[in-house]
């Protein structure tokens, strides 16, 4: 061996400690970053409506109804399925609008990494 030397060791080169506590801390970063947008994104909220406005539902990021309107002229007795299947037709699409915005926003932190857990 060389002057200087010791085996196992190679000169000019960085452990690979380094590089993966380098790595690590990335992840914590970028982990930390995600919960303060996940933070962000709850307090949002997504209004959406079905029948032209017959129906209106307002959706928090934590995926909750939190308002409902329901214009009165779309009130039938004798029609009570339709005026069900605008509710569900206005949340349902509620429901996918937060969860693009949600997707969409996690996309931009990941720079599109499928990451397990996500949205």
């Amino acid at each position: 061996m060389g002057k200087g030397m010791r085996a196992g060791k190679k000169p000019g080169k960085k452990s690979a400690g380094g590089n993966m506590q380098q790595q690590l801390k990335q992840m914590q970063d970028m982990q930390r970053q995600m919960e303060l947008m996940q933070a962000e994104l709850e307090e949002k909220e997504i209004t959406s409506t079905a029948g032209g406005g017959a129906v209106e539902v307002t959706i928090n990021g934590k995926r909750e109804l939190t308002k409902l309107n329901i214009d009165p002229e779309v009130v039938d007795a004798d029609d009570v399925e339709m005026l069900q299947d605008l509710i569900i037709a206005a949340v349902n699409e509620g429901i996918r609008q937060i969860d693009e915005m949600s997707n969409n926003e996690m996309s931009k932190l990941t720079g599109g990494l499928d990451l397990p857990g996500m949205m």
